[in-house]
């Protein structure tokens, strides 16, 4: 996992746009396994936009405070979800979806985007991997 931090440390770059940094961390991040979806939700006006992601079509936009991606955005915390099907107010961008991890990006004390990760099994999510998200969410905390 330490391996992911590296490959997007060396691969952000602050003078490329925003989405051309995200497009690659989402393209390093979908390398781990048992992923149906990974990317990015970017906040806009109190709401998360979809951002470059990689997987099946998504939500294009969520209300703060509305399923995983809202919720931790609304309380600026990392959330792993076993089973989908037990997070009140899921919502179920892809029916293949069992188990999802959300981690905020945070910038001055906001929340600036997620980072959203989806797996079509159930428990796919550790403590371990949160916290490899995690310092990618520093990491990436540098080029908004």
């Amino acid at each position: 996992m330490e391996e992911l931090v590296l490959q997007i440390k060396g691969l952000i770059d602050p003078n490329l746009p925003l989405i051309s940094n995200l497009a690659n961390a989402s393209a390093v991040i979908n390398q781990l396994p048992n992923l149906n979806w990974c990317g990015f939700y970017l906040v806009h006006e109190d709401k998360l936009y979809l951002g470059p992601f990689q997987g099946e079509v998504a939500c294009t936009i969520i209300s703060k405070g509305k399923g995983v991606c809202g919720t931790a955005f609304q309380e600026k915390r990392t959330i792993i979800v076993p089973d989908v099907n037990e997070f009140p107010g899921h919502i179920a961008c892809s029916s293949a979806s069992k188990s999802e991890i959300v981690v905020p990006i945070i910038k001055n004390d906001e929340v600036v985007g997620v980072i959203d990760l989806d797996a079509p099994i159930l428990n796919r999510f550790s403590e371990e991997e949160a916290k490899v998200l995690e310092q990618i969410a520093s990491l990436l905390v540098t080029i908004f």
